[in-house]
């Protein structure tokens, strides 16, 4: 199934013990772990998808900065790349 909205959250991203701890304020239980910076914001996502995946079986959304996706809709999004060095 194509998803057809999407969600533009703020994630809060800090050093732990073990890498990286990524959370999304405003989203309870939303944060996940990894050893590189990518790993823990690329894994926060696929917990947020999980609580919106229940939240809809619920009749619920996430609440806040949900957009509709289009054929026509562009998306401007930031991704941060690890660079060696």
């Amino acid at each position: 199934m194509r998803e057809t909205r999407a969600a533009f959250l703020s994630l809060v991203v800090e050093p732990n013990d073990d890498g990286y701890l990524a959370q999304c304020p405003g989203i309870q239980g939303a944060f996940a772990e990894g050893e590189s910076l990518e790993e823990a914001i690329f894994n926060c996502v696929d917990v947020i998808k999980m609580i919106a995946a229940y939240r809809a079986e619920r009749g619920e959304s996430l609440g806040f900065n949900e957009v509709e996706i289009t054929p026509d809709t562009r998306m401007t999004v930031a991704v941060p790349i690890g660079l060696a060095g």
